[in-house]
This record gives structure tokens, sequence and C-alpha cells, in this order.
């Protein structure tokens, strides 16, 4: 069920060198992805529309409970990244244990990086390492009413 995908990072590095003798543009994307709703489905499509070869970076659980709190994440970071690694348009996968995923874009150095439309390019990390390098960013349209964090809180509520 796609678990190929799922590299650490010599494994990736493997993956990127192939594509790059290839002469394929690599895309990279990063998030929790805790409960994977159709915004991130959208913004996986156009992600892949952009390149060739979409790689995505999911925060480990305890970077994600630096970050959003010890009550997250709900879903385990093997399971999330199972769950991309099916997904069609998601070449591979690879877990970061960090808060932000600078050190990983620098590992990868792609061709373009993507978030959704809730990161102003100025805020998305990695941003200005890409472009230096001759690359794109770019803030993809965000599909309003779906966040995982608003739909955690509508789950709440309706209890």
């Amino acid at each position: 069920m796609g678990k190929e995908k799922i590299k650490d990072i010599s494994g990736l590095k493997v993956a990127i060198k192939k594509a790059r003798l290839d002469k394929k543009r690599i895309v990279f994307t990063n998030g929790c992805f805790d409960i994977l709703h159709k915004g991130h489905i959208q913004l996986l499509t156009q992600a892949k529309e952009k390149g060739d070869l979409l790689i995505v970076a999911v925060n480990s659980d305890s970077s994600i409970r630096r970050i959003k709190g010890r009550k997250r994440p709900l879903t385990k970071e093997g399971d999330r990244t199972e769950v991309l690694a099916a997904l069609e348009m998601v070449d591979n996968v690879v877990l970061f244990n960090e808060e932000t995923p600078a050190a990983i874009i620098r590992e990868v150095s792609p061709d373009i990086l993507v978030k959704g439309g809730d990161w102003k390019e100025e805020e998305i990390v990695g941003a200005d390492f890409v472009k230096s390098k001759g690359g794109e960013v770019y803030s993809l349209p965000y599909l309003k009413g779906y966040s995982t964090s608003s739909l955690i809180t509508k789950i709440q509520e309706e209890k």
C-alpha cells in the first residue's frame, strides 16, 4: 500500500539523485497531516502538478507535541506516513523531528517548495533557501473551512 514510498533521509537522497539524473523537477511540501482531509488532498494534488517528484515531509509525533501541545497528534506518525504514501500523487514521504523543516529542505534542495494558502510566502520556512538556488515557492489556494485544528474543535463541540 505504498510503504516503499516511506523513506529515511538516506533513502530519500537516493530517490532524489535518480530523479535529478532523469531531469525531474522535485516538489517539496510538509506538515503534520494529523487528520487527512479534503484541503490536504487539494494541496497535494496541486503540488504534484508543479513538478515530477512530490516529497512530503511529515512532522514526527514529538515535534507536533512541541508545536501544538500534549494532546496532539491524534494520529500516530506511522499511520500518518502510511496514509500519505498510499496517495497516488505522493512519491515519497519522510519524517522529521525538528519543529520546522528547514534542515530537511536544505538536504532535499527542492526545485519547488509548496505550502497551503494559509501561509504567506515570506512565512514559508525554507523559501529564501529554495529561491537562492533558483527554485520556486508557492503558497497554494487555501480551501476555506478545511483545517485539522478547526475539525478537531468541531468534533469537540459536538460531544
